[in-house]
């Protein structure tokens, strides 16, 4: 694989990273992969563990995080065919789940960070640490809000999404998009790229073939909007802007603009399911 870009860890450790291009997959990977990834996660300064509302960034984070939850369930729901047992993975602090369980789903969810799943525990929901505590359920609905891109060993976990699906099940998944306007003018900059906690980054050219090698298909892409401007907002503090509100809005703007015509968002949704035979 070639390299395509070398960036660091603007957040928690400063660390230096490169991220190499897989052409069979359109994607790319970060390298080195850290054995173990749990340090760059146990920060203050990953807010998906946390609730804060500390600074204007946090403040605009919970904002958005809140308008998007309504979205994902309008999703979720439509893709309903009988009953609504839904399992999010990655759940954070569990305000998803809240959510779709006042709008009638029978709820699940599995999050590895004691952080986020004592802070989930607080607001009356129970998390599972690892899948293999909810060997044998199946699910209608399997959600992954940004998370697919966190994930190691993706094959193996392709594999664990279709069994846990019933077989008219869908999986929704979240993904930012290296291909996006603000991913290319950001470069080592843009802060969905989160090395190393975003172990993948995925094009639409990629979950295809991804997904295609298990006999899934996606069905769907969707957009979300407000990605391209609270992305624009962090590349703009790393790159050291001292008016980053203003230029995080013309970018991302101008990034949906772009891509109402490309199609490539800064961040895709989409729905997935197994493939039907005849």
């Amino acid at each position: 694989m070639k390299l395509f870009l070398r960036t660091k860890d603007f957040s928690v450790s400063g660390e230096s990273f490169d991220l190499h291009y897989d052409a069979e997959l359109d994607m790319l990977v970060t390298q080195p992969q850290p054995n173990d990834t749990a340090s760059y996660y146990n920060s203050k300064e990953y807010i998906s563990h946390t609730d804060s509302v500390a600074s204007l960034t946090d403040r605009l984070y919970q904002w958005v995080k809140r308008y998007n939850i309504k979205k994902k369930i309008k999703i979720a729901d439509n893709q309903i065919v009988k009953s609504k047992k839904l399992l999010d993975f990655g759940a954070g602090t569990g305000d998803f789940l809240i959510e779709s369980k006042a709008n009638g789903f029978e709820i699940n969810g599995i999050e590895p960070s004691k952080i986020a799943r004592d802070n989930a525990l607080k607001k009356g929901i129970q998390l599972f640490s690892h899948p293999s505590e909810i060997e044998g359920e199946k699910f209608d609905v399997i959600t992954l809000w940004h998370v697919l891109e966190h994930l190691p060993n993706l094959d193996d976990q392709l594999k664990l999404f279709k069994n846990l699906l019933n077989e008219d099940g869908t999986l929704i998944i979240a993904v930012p998009n290296y291909k996006s306007f603000d991913a290319k003018h950001y470069g080592q900059h843009w802060a969905a790229y989160d090395v190393p906690r975003h172990l993948w980054h995925f094009s639409k050219t990629s979950i295809v073939r991804l997904f295609d090698k298990h006999d899934m298909e996606v069905i769907s892409v969707r957009p979300m909007l407000f990605d391209a401007f609270y992305v624009s907002l962090l590349s703009e503090k790393y790159k050291g802007s001292k008016i980053y509100m203003i230029k995080a809005f013309g970018i991302g703007l101008w990034s949906n603009i772009k891509a109402y015509f490309s199609k490539e968002y800064s961040s895709l949704i989409y729905i997935i399911r197994r493939k039907t035979s005849f």
